[in-house]
């Protein structure tokens, strides 16, 4: 029996942009309450780069947005996250010792903002690279070349370069994103060359993503990110510099009460979830399985709601092995390959990035901005994909 259509772009999902936003975030008109919040977003990187960045936070307006969270837009709501989160995230860790209250003019309307995306108030991927992009050429493509980012910590080019690898994924992906439907729709009718033409889409892809995350390294420096990128997006759950997290000064929720929420971190992406999703690809019970899993709950609510749709409906590994195919169970085995890259490639870059800094700083922890260990995890993560590769059937003779 048919299952219905599966509509990507019900959950803010496109071929052509993948998980980023569908609109201009520099275009997006915000009314004039918040002139000041722009003004001090345009700001912030001369202010963090004083080292007192908290005097000049201080004298952010605390404005009311209880009428703006109810009758704004999506895309202006997503915008006042990002101004937000990264007032926020400054005021924690962009000076030389954490602070661990954020004052009210910030925290207040931030809660506000975040609570109703249903998303976490902190700075999350969303708002550090889906939301906070734009492109030079609108008519171009969304490439390293031809893109740049809204908001900065510094406006540096490794932090810059960073974001913008990530953007140029992100857009790489949606045309594995824009193949799910039909592989679907080729399993529930057991259509083996629509799978294979969708399969043939998602290697595709990863062959573009792969190379785009090999260019990490040309304009973002292992020291300079470590040293002048990475602190500011750490989180507040697990941290030893603030123990149990930060207070939200002035929000009645929380009622004064200390709270812990993971930093943002490459993992709340919604692609290689997805991914494993579709190819059924089962990971152990261990803390990085667990800790993954929270992560979840910090994607956008729609990517959320994406991801499990996808691995509720998806039967693509048990068709593959039923079939026995061999083109079909090669193309199976090439993408879960192009993942497995993918991986490998996060591990190099975790122990050259962070593990080795680590290590020439005399700090022996392995501790990631979302606030676990990470490296023995992630190569057995690594690991773990290249085990589901399917064995290719024989031949068949006449």
């Amino acid at each position: 029996m048919m299952t219905e259509h599966f509509d990507i772009t019900k959950f803010d999902v496109s071929k052509e942009r993948g998980f980023l936003c569908k609109y201009d975030p520099v275009t997006v008109q915000m009314p004039e309450l918040f002139n000041p919040i722009i003004e001090a977003a345009k700001w912030l990187p001369e202010w963090m780069a004083t080292g007192v960045v908290r005097r000049y936070l201080k004298t952010i307006p605390e404005i009311d947005v209880t009428s703006f969270v109810n009758t704004a837009t999506n895309e202006q709501l997503r915008n006042a996250m990002v101004y937000y989160s990264y007032f926020a995230q400054s005021w924690v860790w962009g000076e030389d010792e954490p602070n661990h209250i954020i004052p009210r003019n910030i925290s207040v309307p931030f809660c506000l903002v975040a609570e109703k995306l249903e998303q976490f108030p902190l700075l999350p991927y969303s708002c550090y690279v889906l939301d906070n992009w734009s492109m030079l050429d609108k008519k171009g493509g969304i490439t390293v070349e031809n893109i740049y980012m809204m908001q900065h910590f510094s406006s540096g080019i490794d932090e810059n370069w960073f974001k913008m690898i990530h953007v140029e994924i992100e857009a790489e992906a949606g045309q594995a994103l824009a193949a799910i439907p039909s592989i679907f729709e080729g399993v529930d009718a057991s259509n083996e060359q629509a799978v294979i033409a969708g399969l043939k889409e998602i290697l595709a892809s990863w062959q573009n993503i792969n190379p785009t995350m090999a260019r990490m390294v040309e304009r973002c420096d292992p020291y300079t990110y470590f040293t002048r990128v990475r602190p500011y997006i750490h989180g507040w759950q697990d941290n030893p510099d603030l123990p149990g997290g930060v207070i939200y000064e002035g929000v009645d929720k929380f009622k004064g009460e200390i709270q812990g929420f993971r930093g943002q971190t490459g993992s709340q992406s919604s692609i290689v979830p997805t991914m494993d999703a579709l190819f059924n690809v089962m990971h152990s019970n261990d803390p990085l399985r667990q800790y993954l899993n929270e992560l979840h709950d910090y994607r956008p609510v729609l990517h959320r709601r994406f991801i499990e749709e996808v691995a509720k409906r998806s039967g693509l590994r048990a068709f593959v092995e039923k079939t026995e195919n061999i083109e079909l169970t090669e193309l199976y085995n090439a993408c879960l390959s192009q993942m497995h890259q993918f991986r490998a490639l996060h591990l190099e870059y975790a122990a050259s990035y962070i593990n080795k800094q680590n290590s020439l700083a005399g700090n022996p922890s392995d501790v990631g901005t979302g606030g676990t260990p990470f490296m023995k995890y992630l190569k057995k993560h690594r690991d773990e994909s290249e085990k589901h590769l399917l064995p290719v059937p024989s031949k068949k003779t006449a």
